[in-house]
């Protein structure tokens, strides 16, 4: 077994799928009337993990290690088939059936990255990629006391199939950190990317952090 986070996938194939194999999403068809009365119809896809009577697919999870040389987003590198990169992640799951998102989230990020934290603040329910599919998502504040001894040596619980490398970025320069990452031939998710511009734009309005 290789070292998980020195570990490379490779990209074998690609093929139209039979739905009759999807096991996680589906393309459906949506027929609807526009503004002027005209009937369209709009094809996208669907997560079929979500839970019954659930509103949500899943959470991100944002944990912020207090560290002493200041504030480091925790992060994550992990290879996306679809895109046939290694993309810059915030930890991040679907959610259990009768699991709360904050459950989710605490669950998530001690099996992701080992850390153990609280869920502290959720966000507005965000969708990923409206005019694609239905997902979406909250993304959690998971406090991460780093006093505690569980959190000096975290030790993720990956499942077999999840080879995840953790890594922390200082927010102050989280947007430079994004850049040298893409360039080095990474993809950013749109969550982090977010974060990032979210960060750069406070400090070019000079907002109140």
């Amino acid at each position: 077994m290789p070292d998980r986070k020195q570990a490379t996938s490779k990209f074998v194939s690609r093929e139209p799928l039979d739905p009759a194999e999807a096991r996680w999403a589906r393309l459906v068809k949506t027929t609807y009337c526009d503004p002027t009365g005209v009937e369209r119809t709009w094809e996208s896809g669907e997560r079929q993990t979500r839970p019954t009577n659930c509103p949500i697919d899943g959470v991100g999870i944002v944990a912020i290690l207090n560290k002493p040389t200041g504030p480091e987003l925790l992060l994550q590198k992990q290879y996306r088939p679809p895109i046939d990169k290694v993309v810059i992640e915030v930890p991040a799951g679907l959610i259990d059936a009768g699991e709360t998102v904050e459950e989710c989230a605490v669950r998530e990020l001690k099996e992701e990255t080992g850390y153990v934290g609280v869920a502290e603040k959720t966000s507005c329910v965000m969708y990923n990629d409206p005019g694609f599919c239905n997902t979406n998502l909250n993304m959690v504040h998971v406090r991460v006391d780093m006093s505690l001894a569980e959190n000096q040596n975290p030790q993720p619980q990956l499942e077999d199939n999840e080879f995840i490398e953790c890594f922390t970025v200082p927010l102050g320069t989280m947007f430079d950190e994004m850049t040298r990452l893409e360039k080095e031939g990474y993809a950013i998710d749109a969550r982090v990317g977010t974060i990032a511009e979210g960060i750069e734009l406070a400090k070019e309005w000079k907002l109140s952090l």
